[in-house]
């Protein structure tokens, strides 16, 4: 059994009320006393239920973070959101969404942690279910823009991103640049827009081509399929293309390095996070990079300054991106 307070004050010959003190570190008790409390604690192995004493207190001290588990921009995430409330003396409970955990199953559990407020990775509930969840406790949305009104928002600029992605290239010298799409996900039609808006911008309305994809490598691999049968030959297919996150993009890779379509064939590709997973070495997947110690950092603040009940009066925070060019985009081949 877990040894108590009771314990510890038995094996040091003192009052609990003695022991309480120590461990908390208040004036009151003798540095003999002290030392035998300590060491009777250590003989134990006794520490103290500081989650305890914060719920007699009213305070829990802990943020409740939902995430994907098939994410690896949400572990980057789930990361910078550990760093950011160690810096305000928080604590993190995770909950995550798996094949056979919904998020709704993911929230409530957080429910009955009595967390202080809620960060949701990408949530995928409807505007609804949120501001309903917003009714009853502060919840910070990341990584997904929502017009609910009582709730913060901390996003990146997803039109941004794109813009940067199709200027990479078309400064490569590409033109015919297609889009593989996000289709429903969060993201994914400001993704789409900046990416017809900056296609328009540079005078290749005629080069437009937006391909279903996905989130996942296999989402990438069938788009990646799919855009080279739909074309006639070299002559005829894109030279570039912008994938929506840089799982997908592992997946198009995969399949391109398999046809051989490498060196003067090669289809330069641009992902989107900078995750774990663009970084490794035999990747080196040049992306969009969103900045995570920012958006955390943020969803961190809000999140407490709304549990304590003076929300930012700016609901929405939209963080820039910027590019990171590795080894995957390069000038067009020559024909």
């Amino acid at each position: 059994m877990r040894p108590t307070l009771a314990d510890v004050a038995t094996r040091a010959g003192v009052s609990k009320s003695l022991v309480s003190l120590v461990m908390r570190d208040e004036p009151g008790a003798s540095p003999e006393t002290r030392r035998r409390v300590l060491e009777a604690a250590g003989e134990l192995g006794y520490h103290p239920d500081s989650r305890a004493r914060l719920l007699r207190s009213g305070r829990s001290r802990l943020l409740g973070v939902v995430f994907g588990i098939q994410h690896p921009f949400h572990a980057d995430l789930v990361t910078g959101l550990y760093t950011a409330a160690r810096e305000t003396g928080y604590e993190l409970a995770l909950s995550a969404v798996t094949a056979e955990r919904d998020e709704a199953a993911a929230i409530a559990s957080l429910l009955q942690d009595r967390c202080e407020a809620l960060i949701l990775l990408g949530p995928q509930s409807t505007a609804a279910s949120l501001g309903g969840l917003a009714a009853r406790m502060p919840v910070v949305v990341l990584a997904r823009s929502v017009r609910v009104t009582d709730l913060d928002v901390v996003r990146t600029d997803d039109a941004e991103g794109l813009r940067l992605a199709v200027d990479h290239l078309v400064a490569l010298g590409h033109s015919r640049i297609a889009l593989i799409d996000g289709g429903r996900a969060p993201g994914a039609a400001d993704r789409r827009r900046g990416y017809g808006a900056a296609m328009r911008r540079h005078g290749l309305t005629a080069h437009i081509e937006i391909v279903p994809g996905g989130l996942t490598e296999e989402d990438g691999a069938e788009a990646a399929r799919s855009l080279l049968l739909g074309t006639s030959g070299p002559d005829d297919r894109p030279t570039a293309v912008t994938v929506f996150n840089d799982r997908c993009a592992t997946g198009v890779l995969d399949v391109f390095n398999r046809l051989g379509l490498t060196g003067r064939e090669s289809i330069s590709v641009v992902g989107f996070d900078d995750s774990s997973l663009a970084r490794l070495a035999h990747v080196n997947l040049t992306t969009i990079a969103q900045n995570v110690p920012e958006m955390t950092r943020q969803a961190v603040d809000r999140a407490l300054a709304r549990a304590h009940g003076t929300p930012d009066p700016v609901r929405a925070a939209v963080i820039s991106p910027r590019l990171v060019i590795r080894g995957t985009t390069a000038p067009p081949p020559q024909r």
